[in-house]
């Protein structure tokens, strides 16, 4: 472990004392005045389930959390709605519930928000199906995902009315498609600066498994799209599922997916591009050093600086979702050593964002009784750097 990893280790271990307090506590921060808060309760705003959060800092530093909003309970089809509470402070507070992207019944969900770098808008990629239909369903082929595009150009208080961008980012004979879910990254390095990349997964054809990796990405600020890197059919010896994505300092692109019960050891998976996306430099191979992880989505954040280490959040028991653990790698993605476990209750989906110099804040499901009680926002200090 180099020096600088030995010193993020220690800072993130001394906030271990709050970590195990009860989440609604008033918990004291050096800067905030705040550790953390509750966007999301399960039961409260009209909805049965808050599910599948999507974190952004916009440019003016408001904290947008996008969720699925489950009507009826936790079943990932049925009617679900994306929705959004922005944060003003820090995360300490939130405004008030607002619905993004209506299903009216249908499902809409898998947000993958991103802050386009050259002007400032909020860019949300999301996916769409029959509220009737099943995921299982749907992967057989008796049923159609689809691809939508939203913008905000008001720092998240309205949005535009979703396209539909299915026929640009999709290739024929596909059944399942996933975005995300997770922000997307907005690349501000290197020939392709400014690109806005989704990373996705979808199945090959009716009744094929799981395990179709791709990206999407748009060079014009979310206006037009184009379909990036595919995977080729496997053996199912890896399943790239649910993937989330960082710029890496160096200008590549590094891609970490959940294996979606592939036969190899292991449960995460990873790959770099070094081309925007466009293509992969290598196939997805099985992180060792995440095994830990159980099949869960999960999340990445590059911080900022030539020398500052990536990021990795996503429960830390492998056969169970629980104890959200907070990961680092500082040689860009070969290995990962576990920074923080932030408690050892139940926990799921999860993402990071940079709240600052020396502060990140995860957004996570996560309860006393079950992973998808509430969606629980954390602040972390880290050393300046």
């Amino acid at each position: 472990m180099t020096p600088r990893s030995r010193l993020l280790l220690t800072a993130l271990a001394l906030l271990t004392s709050l970590t195990v307090r009860p989440p609604t506590a008033a918990l004291a921060a050096p800067l905030t005045g705040c550790a953390g808060s509750l966007p999301y309760v399960s039961g409260r705003g009209g909805y049965a389930v808050y599910r599948i959060p999507a974190l952004v800092r916009t440019r003016h530093g408001t904290l947008l959390a996008f969720a699925e909003g489950r009507r009826d309970g936790p079943a990932d089809t049925g009617a679900i709605d994306v929705v959004l509470r922005r944060s003003t402070d820090g995360g300490c507070s939130w405004g008030p519930l607002t619905v993004v992207a209506a299903g009216r019944g249908d499902t809409r969900g898998n947000p993958a928000p991103v802050v386009d770098p050259r002007t400032g808008a909020v860019v949300l990629v999301t996916c769409s199906n029959s509220g009737r239909l099943t995921e299982e369903q749907i992967r057989r082929g008796e049923g159609e995902r689809r691809v939508f595009v939203q913008r905000s150009r008001d720092d998240g208080r309205h949005f535009t009315a979703p396209a539909d961008i299915t026929a640009s980012v999709e290739r024929p004979g596909w059944t399942w498609y996933a975005t995300g879910p997770g922000h997307a990254v907005a690349l501000t390095r290197g020939p392709h600066a400014g690109r806005l990349l989704v990373p996705a997964d979808h199945s090959f054809g009716p009744g094929s498994p799981y395990g179709g990796g791709h990206a999407l990405y748009s060079d014009d600020g979310g206006r037009t799209w184009h379909l990036g890197f595919v995977t080729e059919p496997h053996d199912g010896a890896i399943r790239p599922n649910e993937t989330t994505a960082a710029q890496l300092p160096d200008g590549r692109v590094y891609f970490n997916a959940r294996d979606q019960y592939g036969s190899a050891p292991g449960n995460r998976l990873d790959t770099y591009s070094s081309d925007g996306g466009t293509t992969l430099d290598r196939p997805y191979a099985v992180q060792p050093a995440l095994n830990a992880v159980p099949v869960v989505q999960g999340s990445l954040l590059q911080l900022r600086g030539r020398k500052a280490p990536l990021l990795f959040s996503a429960p830390s028991a492998p056969t169970a979702r629980r104890a959200l653990a907070l990961w680092s790698s500082t040689d860009s993605g070969r290995t990962f050593s576990r920074l923080l476990t932030l408690s050892n209750r139940p926990a799921a989906y999860s993402d990071l964002v940079q709240l600052g110099p020396g502060m990140v804040g995860v957004l996570y499901e996560t309860g006393g009784k079950h992973a998808y009680d509430t969606l629980e926002f954390r602040r972390l200090a880290l050393p300046a750097g």
